[in-house]
C-alpha cells in the first residue's frame, strides 16, 4: 500500500508542477491528470465538461484549484467504487 500512496503523491506533484503552483492542480492540470491517469475510473473522462463538473464538485473552497486533500477525496471515492464498497 505504501507504494500505491507514493505513486498517487508523485503523480499529483508531477501534474501540479506544470504551472506556478506545485501544491495545487489547476483546471488544465486536473484535466490532464484525469485523462492520462484515470481514463477508465472517471466516467466521461474524455469530456472536458464532465471533468470541469467533477472538479467543481471536489473543490471544497471553490478557488478553482485542487489541493492534495481535495484530490485525495476523489481517489477515495474511486477506490470505494472500484472495490464495490458503499459510500
Amino acid at each position: 500500500m505504501e507504494a500505491a500512496i507514493n505513486t498517487i503523491v508523485t503523480q499529483f506533484k508531477v501534474y501540479a508542477g506544470n504551472d506556478e503552483s506545485s501544491n495545487t492542480l489547476s483546471k488544465d492540470e486536473f484535466h490532464n491528470l484525469v485523462t492520462s491517469q484515470l481514463p477508465n475510473c472517471v466516467k466521461n473522462a474524455s469530456d472536458p465538461g464532465a471533468i470541469d463538473q467533477l472538479m467543481r464538485s471536489i473543490d471544497e473552497n471553490n478557488d478553482g484549484e485542487l489541493t492534495f486533500s481535495e484530490f485525495w477525496q476523489l481517489i477515495g471515492k474511486l477506490a470505494c467504487k472500484q472495490g464495490g464498497f458503499s459510500q
